[in-house]
């Protein structure tokens, strides 16, 4: 149960910083020229966007990781 907390506050933590977010050459020099609030809006969007994807990555893995854990307590092997 640590182990999933953990996971959920780090998730949260690089979820909102906006440092890891990147466009486009173009779209970030655009929001550039537009001054700071744009630039910071798209970084937000570009965040919101990947949440889904990432969420559905998390959840196959999780979901993977489980059952890896729960065949390997049986003792047998997974592809076997």
């Amino acid at each position: 149960m640590k182990k999933i907390t953990f996971l959920i506050a780090f998730i949260g933590i690089i979820s909102v910083s906006t440092s890891n977010a990147q466009g486009c050459s173009v779209c970030s020099k655009t929001a550039s020229e537009l001054g700071d609030g744009a630039a910071k809006g798209m970084n937000k969007g570009i965040l919101f966007l990947a949440v889904l994807p990432l969420t559905i990555l998390g959840t196959i893995g999780v979901i993977w990781w489980r059952k890896h854990q729960q065949s390997s307590e049986d003792g047998s092997m997974v592809n076997e």
